[in-house]
């Protein structure tokens, strides 16, 4: 009775979360292809925090500097205390020209700060009358013609904060595995479609390329507003919503003109693990009846229609098998469209149970990790440690 209930309820449950949920599972948000170009075009400053990204920066920073933009434009990397000479690395990369690159180091790292919202806050200084911020980070490599598409969106449609989701790298197995269901799995929390829409609750940007009005920044407090968040992306888009901007939240698009590709590697499962962990607790606002209630809805909604289709057709149980093989199925059909996108074969949409056990035990070690004291670490920082 126990396997026939669940699976039921499971199956209700995809139910309304492939119909109900803001069609998060689609991948049809992106820039309009046809945008008039403005009748000016704006001051922009891209401000770029770095801590230790000497490796990543001549895959990432040279993209920046070649932004094919129509008005006036300079790009700002923040060197937050590095010790593998990311300055140094920053500079010999602007000697083949390009936009202007400044490169700073702001002061000690004040309590209460994350280390890259300390970084931004320094960069937006500098910025001095920029009109609008690209901020973005040191692993992303930006297409030619990105930022004047992203500000020629945002000038049509009178958008406070454009942002598009980074495409990450999908090279070595485990990354091919995880990478696709990272952003389903967002998507999901935070649909597109409904923090795109002007008065919802929901809002959403992401850390990898968001562009920003220098005004709208300023009326939801500045970068001061969110200086202790750890999802930073989230709590910007928020503050700048909140405060009665309008965002837009997309996926970013193939063509290399305007793509927006994540360039760190992540060549094994401890890497990913540490992406996913550091930050999976804080998102649930360290609340440990939320914990309980995100492990009990993952394993309902991913792992019981595996066990009921399993068990079913083992102990020849019909019903249970049926709805468990009808949950499955449209999980992962809400799955293909990102498997679609990440260029992997459709039966990969079929592994998604597998890969949010993975996620559901990242989780379970986020929470441990904070309460043995080590919080959100990343960079030889940790934050939010109790």
């Amino acid at each position: 009775m126990l396997l026939l209930w669940t699976s039921g309820l499971s199956l209700l449950c995809w139910l309304w979360l492939a119909l109900g949920q803001g069609f998060f599972w689609r991948t049809d948000l992106r820039l309009p292809p046809h945008r008039p170009a403005p009748a000016r075009w704006p001051r922009v400053a891209v401000v770029v925090p770095a801590r230790d990204e000497a490796a990543v920066l001549p895959l990432s920073l040279p993209g920046l500097l070649a932004q094919r933009y129509p008005g006036r434009c300079e790009v700002i990397l923040v060197d937050d205390h590095s010790t593998d000479g990311t300055a140094e690395v920053a500079r010999k990369l602007a000697t083949d020209g390009g936009l202007p690159l400044t490169v700073s180091t702001p002061p000690p790292l004040p309590p209460g700060w994350t280390g890259k919202l300390w970084a931004l806050r320094h960069g937006v200084e500098l910025a001095g009358g920029a009109e609008l911020l690209l901020l973005t980070d040191a692993d992303i490599a930006h297409g030619p013609d990105l930022l004047a598409a992203l500000v020629a969106g945002a000038e049509a449609e009178r958008l406070d904060l454009v942002s598009q989701m980074a495409r990450l790298r999908t090279e070595t197995g485990w990354e091919r595995l995880i990478v696709p269901a990272f952003v389903y799995f967002f998507a999901q929390l935070y649909p597109f479609r409904w923090s795109n829409r002007p008065g919802a609750r929901t809002a959403a940007s992401a850390g990898g390329c968001t562009l920003v009005r220098r005004a709208a920044l300023e009326r939801a407090g500045g970068i001061a507003a969110i200086r202790g968040a750890v999802i930073d992306d989230v709590s910007l888009a928020r503050a700048v919503k909140g405060s009665g901007g309008r965002t837009w939240l997309g996926l970013a698009e193939r063509s290399p003109e305007l793509r927006v590709l994540s360039v760190r590697p992540y060549p094994g499962l401890a890497p990913l693990w540490r992406m996913v962990s550091r930050s999976a607790y804080a998102q649930l606002r360290h609340s440990p009846a939320l914990l309980v209630v995100t492990v009990l809805g993952l394993a309902m909604v991913y792992l019981v229609p595996v066990a009921a289709t399993v068990l079913g057709l083992v102990a020849g149980r019909p019903v249970p098998l049926a709805l468990g093989a009808a949950a499955w199925a449209l999980m992962a059909a809400t799955f293909l469209p990102m498997v679609r996108y990440y260029g992997r074969p459709h039966p990969a949409a079929l592994l998604l149970p597998f890969t949010a056990l993975l996620y559901l035990l990242m989780t379970l070690d986020s929470a441990v990790q904070h309460y043995r004291g080590r919080g959100a670490a990343w960079k030889g920082r940790t934050y939010g440690a109790s």
